[in-house]
């Protein structure tokens, strides 16, 4: 029954979208408030204390035993990217609510404080800047952040302001809570790809989070009419920017664990009889290893660069992003790995995650850790993204032994 409620819940979060007909929910919109409403009425439900912080987190808190242990953080985010599935980062939330209902029903004690959290930002949809809401709570939210503007010419800090949300709070450390001990971070997650499936498991243990390389890159050539400029005349930056992407996908091929994608491309003037003058395209380049991964990009750029002089192009690259590889908590992790093989010995896989997640900003001020839950297919970011709620319930379990573990004194 639990599973079937987790599974339930997130389907009812997912009815809450700024778009008719699909879900989509940007960092501080009008559908994010409806959805910190919902899930602050179960956290309150589940007897916890509920606030919203500077850079717009939920936050529902349980006291511990020990005023000196410190506190435990568990969740995961609770905006989505555009047409988006119903379980990505919203599964790891309703299963940390349902942790602290159970902790709730049972009377159960922790030393130490429990705090659920669904963080504002972790997918950058609407500012092209991923984990706004972790990086607050991490401190490491700056001020050149406030300034990145949205599709509509909105800066961060007036939608920030808008929303009830603190500009200065999410900057100057509100969020961050300095000083308080914060014991870890312990995230839920959809694997978001198809090892658990193959393995025939319901869930597993992350060993690292891959770094990652997301930046924009800027083509300006010249346009021109198509029926009159000469092939050997023209300056097309959009052939340049399609070098782009071939460099990219070389590089993934050719290097074990790396992705690289060119998953956007926009084009202008955009007419279908005018030599395009001007391109940019997204790149986002992925690997465990932090030199592998930067090699990569330089060598994906390296060959861009090439391309356009070859056209007489500029090319102007943009890095939003650079996160470096995050190995998750050995401690952290085995109370996870422990819980797992003592729900009917199930066997313990640890599995690195390409994906990004908010436990990676949250590193930088915590020990984290995660698990992985079994999704049908390996699909993600899309509508059709599955969790049978028999793998969502052992999730939930796993979850409620690690922490149990750990608030006895370790697995």
């Amino acid at each position: 029954m639990d599973g079937e409620r987790l599974v339930a819940r997130c389907r009812e979060l997912a009815l809450l979208s700024e778009e008719d007909g699909r879900l989509t929910r940007p960092f501080g919109t009008a559908a994010m408030a409806r959805a910190r409403d919902l899930v602050g009425a179960w956290m309150a439900e589940a007897g916890l204390e509920v606030r919203v912080d500077a850079a717009l987190n939920l936050l529902g808190r349980r006291p511990g035993t020990d005023p000196g242990a410190g506190t435990l953080l568990a969740g995961s985010h609770l905006d989505t990217v555009r047409d988006a599935g119903p379980f990505d980062g919203q599964l790891g939330v309703v299963t940390a609510v349902a942790l602290a209902e159970r902790l709730h029903a049972r009377g159960a004690r922790l030393p130490f404080a429990l705090d659920v959290v669904g963080f504002s930002d972790e997918e950058g949809l609407r500012f092209g800047a991923p984990y706004l809401g972790s990086r607050a709570l991490a401190g490491t939210f700056d001020d050149a952040l406030l300034e990145l503007v949205d599709g509509d010419g909105v800066r961060l800090a007036d939608a920030l302001g808008a929303a009830g949300g603190d500009p200065a709070g999410a900057v100057r450390g509100a969020a961050a809570r300095a000083g308080e001990r914060l014991r870890g971070y312990l995230e839920v997650h959809l694997e978001q790809g198809p090892v658990l499936e193959d393995a025939a498991l319901p869930v597993g243990v992350v060993s690292a989070i891959a770094g990652a390389t997301r930046a924009v890159v800027r083509f300006a050539g010249r346009p021109g009419h198509a029926g009159t400029v000469p092939m050997a005349a023209r300056h097309d930056a959009l052939c340049a920017a399609s070098e782009l992407v071939l460099a990219a996908e070389r590089a993934g091929r050719a290097t074990p664990a790396l992705v690289a994608t060119v998953g956007r491309m926009d084009v202008e003037p955009g007419a279908p009889n005018v030599v395009p003058g001007a391109a940019v395209a997204s790149l986002d380049v992925r690997h465990p290893d932090d030199a592998v991964r930067r090699t990569a990009v330089d060598e994906v750029v390296t060959a861009a660069r090439a391309a356009a002089a070859a056209r007489a192009v500029e090319v102007e690259v943009d890095t939003l992003l650079d996160t470096p590889a995050v190995a998750m908590d050995p401690a952290l992790s085995d109370a996870l790995a422990f819980a797992v093989l003592s729900l009917n010995d199930v066997p313990v896989r640890r599995l690195p995650s390409g994906a990004g997640h908010d436990a990676a900003a949250l590193a930088a001020r915590m020990p984290v850790a995660m698990l992985f839950v079994r999704c049908v297919g390996g699909i993600s970011h899309d509508p059709r993204e599955e969790v049978a709620p028999a793998d969502a319930e052992v999730a939930l379990d796993v979850l409620e032994r690690a922490v149990l573990s750990l608030a006895g004194g370790g697995p």
